[in-house]
């Protein structure tokens, strides 16, 4: 997040930030490159993922308008556009979607985020939209085999079981782990 938020305008990136616990990302609010404020309702936090999965087939309508296939080349099609405004484009920024402790999401509503997660994950990249899920608990109910199937790159820290490394990297080894970021 630190990394993003030095090196990134806030009209180049925006954040979702989704936080359930309620005191781990909230210190992000009134930052500029948030999109709304930390979202901390496990139903408002469905409902934002829903929002950018309209998002992405609104960006690639847009796209598909201009004969472009991912953001990079749509901003750089809208500098050629005399007056973009005006034809009802603007400058589309990434958009990074950070959800901490994703298994509170899962036990609220798993079906409606499951399936949101899913389909940004199957297909949000090329539209600029990136997502990043983090959980203490990770369970076959929390990491389902479709997200997992969906999500190819994962990381783990330490965690108390091979069980538990298997969930998350389909392999043993993360139990192993030394802790404070070893990985």
């Amino acid at each position: 997040i630190m990394s993003i938020l030095y090196k990134a305008d806030p009209s180049d990136v925006k954040l979702i930030m989704i936080d359930p616990k309620v005191v781990e990302l909230s210190v992000y609010n009134g930052i500029p490159h948030l999109f709304c404020p930390v979202v901390t309702d496990p139903r408002e936090a469905a409902s934002a993922l829903n929002w950018a999965v309209r998002e992405m087939m609104e960006r690639y309508n847009l796209f598909k308008e201009l004969g472009v296939r991912n953001i990079s080349g749509y901003n750089q099609k809208i500098k050629t556009v005399e007056d973009p405004e005006k034809a009802g484009y603007s400058k589309m920024p990434s958009l990074v979607i950070i959800v901490d402790e994703f298994a509170d999401l899962m036990m609220v509503a798993s079906k409606e985020v499951e399936d949101a997660v899913c389909r940004l994950a199957q297909l949000a990249r090329a539209a600029g939209i990136h997502l990043v899920l983090a959980t203490q608990r990770p369970s076959v109910n929390v990491i389902t085999g479709v997200i997992k199937a969906n999500i190819p790159s994962r990381i783990a820290f330490s965690v108390s079981s091979a069980i538990d490394s298997r969930t998350i990297l389909d392999k043993g080894g993360a139990e192993k782990l030394l802790g404070k970021g070893d990985m």
